[in-house]
């Protein structure tokens, strides 16, 4: 698990950067105004759609499926399942596909309601040419289900880094000799990653590990009312985690022109730790959860979460820590540049703070969430998830309201922490509490170290700035540098200290014991 953790590690972090530097194409084009927020709305009606089908689920529902045919060694039952599955769910996405086009500008209108006349027909026409790619993948990741089933985990990594560069490439290529910006090309970028990336690639990825599609198979499988028992829960409950994204762009949109952009560029860049450090986990873990709960080994799969979740939680509260303390400077060497302007990156920093804060909380989440998903308990992430939705709905808007754009992403954090405290507590009243104090333990001796060395930080930033330009490039960059050197100073030096500690108190306990 380990080495699977750290191939997707490597092709999230890949992924992460080239998607950092799509964002970085799209504020220098579009900038931070009203122009990017149209660009993000046209994503709305399409995340939808993917959430309605459980898509960004699909690897979840499948995996298990496929994993039982696999530990009773019948890999041809397993293709035939893939089949079965994938043919009703392919049509069913082409009908929503169809439907979602003809109603897109009076949908957009009624969720967006500052939008103008002309930004809300670009919005629903850059809708139309985006909704086709949610076939695509929704079939990919029924695709990458398959190879993550049988232990392959390196061509699925590739769709996101190829989704990204193509929106890159569209984006720059439509955009090259005009006067004024357009976000038309983005929105093809985006449709061709995902043909090329999440389905094209995947088919041939699935192919390599023994995947055959028998297109005679009757439509009426039995496998289906299976799929249908583990995927219904997660069509029907929107959990505040699949939400968050719009969210932040409907609350966004009420806060000024420009701040979903803004908003958007600062949960992105908190998604970076956040993908390398507990989506990776996540991604790598949840096959071997999923194949150990179907051979009855209840207590090793609750030992395998406890002790993913020890490394995910530590390594989160340092990147946290070391977010918060060197938001502004990472906003401007990242976004900085042509349209998106030094007071884009002063709100987009602000934002940052109060996301950065969650990176723990999205780290524990992604495996408790995966550990009911292997026992095929889905409806308890979904319930508690639905229940936190429908009490963030009133905390997003009265914070917004109260503190703009900071509010937002403080909402965020208090309601993602509230949906992970719901299921942590759910989880070990189920697992065993024995398998919780290891990583209240490892909680409490990451926490002290990691806000030391974020004052550390954010201190060294500041004086670094305070030398060299702050506002500049190689301001910001030298920032970065200082106040993460400082921040490693004090983790090993802290680190290091409190391991003596430990061994002198538990050596001299040892010998009061003997004596």
């Amino acid at each position: 698990m380990g080495t699977a953790a750290a191939v997707v590690a490597g092709g999230v972090l890949l992924s992460r950067i080239i998607g950092l530097i799509r964002e970085q194409v799209a504020a220098a084009i579009l900038g931070g105004t009203a122009t990017g927020d149209v660009y993000q709305a046209a994503f709305t009606i399409a995340d939808w759609i993917n959430y309605l089908l459980a898509g960004g689920f699909m690897a979840i529902t499948f995996i298990p499926i496929l994993s039982r045919y696999l530990a009773a060694d019948d890999e041809e039952g397993g293709w035939d399942a893939f089949t079965a599955i994938a043919r009703p769910v392919g049509l069913a996405m082409v009908v929503l596909v169809a439907l979602a086009m003809a109603v897109a500008e009076p949908v957009l209108d009624l969720v967006y309601p500052r939008f103008e006349g002309d930004q809300l027909a670009e919005a629903a026409r850059l809708t139309r040419i985006v909704l086709p790619a949610q076939f695509f993948f929704i079939l990919g990741s029924l695709l990458m289900a398959v190879q993550y089933a049988k232990g392959q985990f390196v061509v699925p990594t590739l769709a996101p880094i190829i989704y990204n560069v193509g929106i890159i490439a569209g984006g720059i290529a439509f955009n090259l000799g005009r006067e004024a910006p357009t976000p038309e090309g983005f929105a093809w970028g985006v449709l061709g990653g995902a043909v090329v990336g999440n389905f094209l690639v995947q088919v041939w990825g699935a192919h390599r590990v023994g995947l055959r599609v028998r297109w005679s198979l009757p439509w009426a499988h039995p496998v289906i009312s299976e799929y249908l028992l583990l995927a219904i829960p997660l069509m029907v409950g929107q959990s505040i985690v699949v939400l968050d994204e719009q969210f932040m762009k409907s609350f966004g949109n009420l806060v000024s022109d420009g701040a979903v952009v803004q908003l958007q560029v600062a949960r992105r860049t908190m998604l970076v730790p956040v993908g390398v450090i507990a989506q990776a986990a996540g991604v790598a873990a949840y096959p071997f959860l999923a194949r150990l709960f179907a051979e009855d080994k209840h207590r090793e799969m609750a030992a395998t979460v406890a002790r993913a979740l020890r490394y995910v939680i530590a390594l989160s509260i340092a990147a946290s820590a070391l977010l918060a303390a060197l938001t502004l400077p990472s906003i401007r060497a990242l976004f900085e540049r042509g349209n998106f302007l030094p007071e884009h990156s002063e709100a987009a920093a602000a934002a940052l703070f109060f996301y950065a804060l969650a990176v723990p909380v999205w780290g524990a989440l992604q495996l408790i969430t995966r550990g009911f998903y292997a026992r095929r308990e889905m409806w308890v992430p979904v319930v508690a998830g639905t229940a936190v939705t429908v009490l963030a709905f009133p905390l997003y808007w009265a914070l917004q309201a109260g503190f703009g754009i900071r509010g937002v992403a403080f909402a965020s954090t208090l309601a993602l922490l509230a949906y992970t405290a719901t299921l942590a507590v759910i989880w070990y009243r189920r697992t065993g509490t024995e398998f919780l104090w290891p990583v209240v333990n490892t909680t409490a001796r990451a926490l002290p170290l990691a806000a030391v060395a974020g004052v550390a930080a954010w201190l060294a930033g500041g004086i670094t700035g305070s030398v060299v330009a702050a506002d500049s490039f190689v301001g910001s960059v030298a920032a970065i540098v200082a106040g993460t050197a400082a921040f490693g100073v004090v983790v090993f030096a802290g680190g290091a200290g409190l391991h003596s500690l430990t061994v002198r108190v538990a050596s001299s306990t040892q010998a009061a014991d003997d004596s």
